[in-house]
This record gives structure tokens, sequence and C-alpha cells, in this order.
């Protein structure tokens, strides 16, 4: 169903980001053209990525956390993270697909195995999803963890439309920006603004919404960026106003090269950093890299890149991880 305006996913008033058919960032850059994707396309400059880029750490056998004050976040790979707090098991942009695709034939493959296998992970209540490229929201994951797990998905607006034709008993809880919703468990969460935008196609640009999301834990507040584009620190400057300390920032490092086409829409390690100091957070981990090829970067250019911006603004290297499928950060262990 198309709703008025031409949006099949979404229809809603206008406001300061959406136009009553597209969403915007405010004061932001729209994705480039077509000309330019072309152009970069046919650069030569991508580097090589390894068929294979295996994970030093084992693939994780998580338990279900408890409901104190503790706070972990396990990688599984590119920008499916799962979030343990508060006696609740959260997962960020599941993605198990062998190809972050709409084809199980052709697109960017997997260099690495999930940080925890499908089958292992303990109970998930609910689902953080950041917006609609193929390399956060994939339907086939989201049919196997409705089946097995049945979690509640929090998204913007539209993103739901997506998802329900072919998992119509799926529960979501939608929200725009500045927003917040009730989380299993007690915990809340807020729909908070990034510079992105989203797509399935070459017909639904930017017509449903993205965002990044604070989640409120026993253990302090996450501020979880799947993917943005640094826009002059606007956006982490904001959250940090509006919602005080940070216990951790997990942040995108990756798909940045060139910088002329990505710098719209993906930070670089250096933003990153300074994206992590603007939001005030005690702890950053970085994802959204090592995992599927989508840019010209070699496959450990971005952790290369986060050394050297953490010197560059001094900040002590365990403040800021790069992680790898199967490896934890836990508040025990962070301080």
């Amino acid at each position: 169903m198309v709703h008025k305006g031409g949006n099949p996913y979404y229809c809603g008033p206008v406001t300061d980001h959406f136009d009553g058919r597209r969403f915007f960032n405010p004061g932001g850059l729209p994705p480039a053209n077509l000309t330019a994707l072309l152009r970069w396309r046919l650069n030569g400059r991508q580097a090589k990525w390894p068929p294979a880029w295996p994970s030093p750490y084992a693939p994780a056998r998580p338990a279900s956390p408890g409901d104190g004050g503790d706070l972990r976040v396990i990688m599984v790979g590119h920008a499916t993270l799962l979030i343990q707090a508060g006696g609740v098991n959260m997962l960020t942009d599941p993605v198990w697909s062998e190809r972050a695709s709409p084809f199980s034939f052709a697109g960017p493959k997997r260099a690495n195995a999930p940080g925890i296998a499908f089958d292992d992970l303990p109970p998930i209540h609910a689902v953080l999803l950041t917006h609609n490229h193929y390399d956060h929201l994939d339907i086939a994951t989201l049919k196997r963890l409705h089946a097995d797990h049945d979690p509640l998905v929090m998204t913007p607006l539209g993103n739901d439309s997506v998802v329900r034709p072919v998992i119509p008993s799926m529960r979501f809880a939608t929200g725009d920006w500045h927003q917040a919703v009730e989380a299993p468990g007690g915990l809340r969460v807020h729909f908070e603004p990034c510079h992105h935008w989203s797509a399935r196609g070459f017909g639904d640009r930017r017509m449903a919404l993205w965002s990044a999301f604070v989640i409120e834990t026993p253990a302090g507040k996450v501020y979880h960026v799947g993917d943005t584009g640094f826009h002059d620190g606007i956006n982490y400057r904001a959250a940090a106003r509006k919602h005080g300390r940070f216990r951790l920032a997990i942040l995108p490092i990756g798909a940045y090269e060139p910088r002329w086409f990505m710098e719209r829409h993906h930070q670089n390690p250096d933003e990153a950093v300074r994206g992590f100091l603007l939001s005030g957070a005690d702890h950053a981990v970085g994802h959204h890299w090592g995992t599927f090829q989508l840019t010209d970067e070699a496959i450990d250019e971005p952790a290369k890149a986060l050394d050297a911006a953490l010197i560059k603004h001094g900040v002590p290297p365990e403040r800021f991880r790069a992680l790898r499928p199967g490896e934890r950060w836990d508040s025990r262990l962070a301080g």
C-alpha cells in the first residue's frame, strides 16, 4: 500500500525532518546521486579484502544477564551486537545472513562468522533496528528471531512497514526522533537523530526514518549509533545536552572511503573519536567494520585509523575499542 504522497512506508504530518513524503537531515546533506555513485564505483581504488578474515576470538556463548547493574556488549559482526543489561537481551541491527544484500547469490559477503552462533543466542527480548539498509535490516534473520524468540522490535518511523508484509505478526514499537518507548524489563529507549538516510531500492530513498538510540539501563545510559555522518558533531552535542552522562557509546568506525562520497553519511575513525569526546561517554566500542566490504578502505584500516585517532586526541586506548566478532565489552572490567 502506497500512502498519500507516494510514500510506501509512512504517512504523517510535516515536521522539521519530514516534508510529507521524504525524511531528511535538518541542515545536512542528502545522499549522493547516481552519477556520483557510478563515479565512485568505477574509480578502481577499492582495496582487496581477503576472502576470509577470521576473528581471533572464539564465538561467544552468552548466558542470560542478571538484573543488577552489570552491562555487557558482545560483537556479532558489522552492526550486530548483543547488549545485555537489567535482565534484558537486546540485539542491534541483526544480520546472520551470509550476504548484506537483497540477493542470496550476490552482494557483500561475510568475511568472518558471526561472533555468536544463532542457536547459541540467549532469549532475545528486544531488537533495535536503526534503519532499513540491507546491512542493517535483514528479513531472513528477523524471520528466524521472530520464530525462535518473538522479540519486540524498536525502530524509527516507516521501517515496520518494510517488515510487516513478510512477518505480519512481528511486534513493533515505532518512534520519531526525540520520542521514547518502554522496552522489556522496564528499560526505556529513546529515538535520537543521526545523519544518515534510508532505501531498500531505487524508488524509496529517505521514505523511512533512521535514528540513533539511547538506552536507559540500571548500569547507566548506552548511546547506540548504527550509522551516521559526523555532521559537525551536532547530534553528539545534542545527545550529551539532553541525556547527560553515557556509560557507553557504540559508534560506527568503518565504511568511510572515499571521503568525497562517504563523508555525508559515514563518519571515519577520527570523527568517531571526536564524536565520542563530544558525547561525554565514559567508554566506547567501534562497530560497522571488518565483516562486509561496503566501501574502499582495507579490511583492517578502520582499527588502525582508530588507534591513530586515539593517540591524536589523547584518549587512552582502553576507553575506545574496535570490537571483533566474539569480543566483548563488560562494565565490570572497564571500570
